[in-house]
């Protein structure tokens, strides 16, 4: 679904990205994950075209997409939750699933208050929202959700745009025990459905759910493989894992 060759990305003398080679396949949960600075939210960003890369290609369900601005890219099936939450706190959840599915289909921002009555985009949010398990809280500002049900709508409006890929950029970001066994209940539910990929440092989460693991340490992919493979790799123990592992 995903292959990526090359990618370079650089600000000033940091190189960010370097000659990263990455694919995803249909169906596959692939995380990505390294220590801080490793340059993972980088890669995410070119990805979703939120960045442009310096070199490098991109290549997504057998189109190039490299030079395609972020709102091309999500119309074709690419949808990216972001490491710092991004919802509209003054709209209930509702109304802020209902706006991505409006977003998406191209219809032109109308005045607010005539689409919440529109069943064509209220209908397809209700049933988006009872897929994260925020049905209850569909009426909720968004700023008085908890901040693990502010993540979970995060996810809600990715899935409002009928992604055929997923970015998921630290979803358990923030999150206590409680809040992270629910999310990742809620994305091993999304799993069986979805092609994701997700970063994340929550290595509980990362081991529960992947299909396969790239781990990214300075810039560079240096391993991909199974996550017991991954588990048992000497290299990515002393980059990242440590005893732990």
């Amino acid at each position: 679904m995903l292959e990526v060759k090359g990618l370079t990305k650089s600000f000033g003398a940091l190189r960010a990205s370097d000659g990263i080679d990455f694919d995803v396949r249909e169906g596959e949960t692939h995380a990505v994950i390294g220590p801080n600075g490793a340059g993972k939210t980088t890669f995410i960003s070119q990805l979703a075209g939120n960045l442009r890369p310096d070199s490098g290609r991109i290549v997504f369900a057998g189109v190039d997409i490299t030079a395609l601005p972020a709102p091309r890219r999500a119309r074709m099936g690419l949808a990216r939750s972001f490491q710092i939450t991004s919802i509209y706190p003054e709209f209930s959840a509702l109304d802020n699933v209902a706006l991505a599915i409006q977003a998406h289909s191209g219809h032109s921002f109308r005045f607010w208050r005539p689409a919440r009555g529109d069943p064509a985009l209220t209908a397809p949010a209700g049933r988006v929202l009872e897929e994260v398990g925020l049905q209850q809280r569909k009426g909720i500002l968004a700023a008085n959700l908890s901040h693990g049900e502010q993540r979970q709508l995060e996810v809600a409006m990715a899935l409002a745009t009928a992604p055929r890929l997923l970015l998921l950029d630290e979803p358990m970001a923030g999150m206590g025990t409680e809040e992270s066994q629910r999310m990742i209940a809620l994305l091993a539910s999304l799993k069986r459905k979805h092609t994701i990929i997700l970063v994340e440092h929550d290595m509980d989460a990362v081991f529960r759910l992947a299909d396969r693991i790239s781990v990214l340490v300075y810039g560079r992919v240096i391993a991909t493989d199974s996550p017991e493979k991954i588990r048992m790799n000497e290299e990515v123990r002393q980059a990242y894992l440590g005893s732990e592992a």
